[in-house]
């Protein structure tokens, strides 16, 4: 089913408000414009005024985002694009509109994301295809840097299988296309949906729907949270053209970057490492990792007792 005017739906006063409160229980910190969620709300009536009429009109036009870099577990950073709170608010406003439209006909095995869905749903999937279907054999893929390499052109040719309003697409393109300031100076966007805008998991998803339906079409077995991704097989031999045919479909097709030497074919008697988890047919165990890291947030949110001598 294609939808050809959904516009007047996402800048409806009733819809900008419902997407202002979601913005306003996620706070979050301000964009390049410096104004907080809380002064937004102050004047929420103008506020939402000024951007119904933007977006009727075709003259809204959201700000750069603010790039930031968070910290990794692994010691690395996470580079972040924060948009201003007004464009949250009407990258909200789209997605409470495209959510409904595209999360229903998504791979049953993508599992980031998506309401009602978690990543402990994902690993129960996992273990159950290792029993159900004796699949003995797992590609574990890792995509490097997956939201930066997203091409505009293919997101907006996937989003338009569905969608034909021209102003939702134009709107989608401006977000891709905002640009980020770093330290004050500006960069184009050219590639990529930015991490930490509200529209960038679902438009991920869109995006990697296009795999997940590749690798059914080939009856290959998967389960997949956001860029993480599973590949199960009977045989390692079998393994290594399933490993193969995502290869074409993820950098040939969808101009992505496999992460080679993070990339691997395991055994799941050795156990599948996935999303904090480590899978086995018969259970699973939390990652090791995950242990550490748990017990150092209890050591430092535990009182010391000092030694009073």
């Amino acid at each position: 089913m294609k939808y050809y005017s959904l516009i007047d739906k996402v800048y409806r006063i009733e819809n900008l408000k419902k997407a202002y409160g979601v913005v306003k229980a996620n706070n979050g910190a301000p964009g390049i414009d410096g104004q907080t969620v809380r002064a937004f709300g102050e004047n929420l009536d103008d506020e939402i005024a000024k951007l119904h009429l933007e977006l009727k009109t075709g003259t809204y036009k959201p700000s750069p985002v603010l790039r930031v870099e968070i910290p990794k577990p692994d010691g690395g950073k996470r580079p972040l694009g924060i948009p201003t709170v007004r464009d949250r608010v009407v990258q909200q406003a789209l997605l409470n509109v495209l959510q409904p439209i595209f999360d229903p006909d998504f791979h049953p095995s993508s599992y980031g994301y998506r309401p009602g869905r978690s990543c402990q749903q994902a690993v129960a999937k996992a273990e159950r295809f290792m029993n159900r279907y004796g699949l003995t054999h797992v590609v574990d893929m890792d995509l490097s840097k997956c939201f930066d390499r997203l091409d505009h052109d293919l997101i907006l040719q996937e989003v338009n299988r569905k969608v034909s309003d021209g102003s939702v697409l134009q709107l989608i393109r401006l977000f891709l296309e905002v640009g980020v300031m770093t330290d004050g100076a500006f960069e184009e966007t050219e590639i990529g949906s930015p991490q930490g805008g509200v529209i960038s998991p679902l438009l991920t998803n869109i995006y990697l729907d296009y795999f997940d339906r590749a690798m059914k079409e080939r009856g290959i077995r998967i389960v997949r949270y956001a860029d993480d991704i599973l590949i199960f097989a009977r045989t390692s031999r079998q393994a290594e053209r399933y490993m193969k045919t995502a290869y074409d479909i993820l950098e040939g097709e969808l101009k992505l970057v496999v992460n080679k030497e993070k990339t691997h074919i395991t055994s799941v008697y050795e156990g599948v490492a996935y999303l904090g988890f480590i899978i086995y047919p018969k259970h699973v165990s939390i990652h090791p990792k995950k242990i550490k890291a748990f017990k150092e947030t209890i050591r430092q949110l535990t009182p010391r007792n000092h030694s009073m001598n």
